[in-house]
């Protein structure tokens, strides 16, 4: 299994809004090395849901329940999405000053590519940041 983060301006798509869908395609990306990340993702890993421009935190865990397939709103026909489903939100927000102000973190793409919509995240990163939460997945 791997691990991922996307991210979702509240306004735009919030993670109340996919507790309250269960479940969603994620469409709209249109950054390669973000559809990239998409097509690695497989049925039943894991995401974390992070709150950009808006609260800046991880507020919740997803899992991918269907692997990439072609995007209905790219009319150019060159990107595709996923599907997640809620699974749990975390009992403790991650902010991202509190993952910024981790030495461990230091390399999590959150940090060093702060634009990019879909990342990976290691193993190491993924326990830290559930501990950081006070939430097991």
């Amino acid at each position: 299994m791997a691990y991922w983060l996307v991210k979702s301006e509240p306004s735009s798509y919030s993670w109340d809004q996919l507790v309250k869908d269960k479940r969603t395609f994620w469409s709209g990306v249109r950054n390669f090395q973000a559809s990239a990340n998409l097509k690695a993702m497989k049925n039943g890993d894991l995401v974390l849901f992070y709150h950009s421009n808006v609260g800046l935190e991880i507020v919740g865990i997803a899992r991918v329940v269907k692997e990439y397939y072609p995007d209905h709103t790219d009319k150019s026909g060159k990107f595709g999405m996923v599907d997640l489903e809620a699974v749990k939100p975390l009992n403790k927000p991650v902010t991202l000053a509190a993952i910024k102000a981790e030495p461990k973190l230091k390399d999590l793409a959150l940090v060093r590519l702060s634009r990019l919509s879909v990342q990976p995240v290691s193993d190491e990163h993924w326990a830290l940041l559930l501990k950081m939460a006070e939430t097991t997945a």
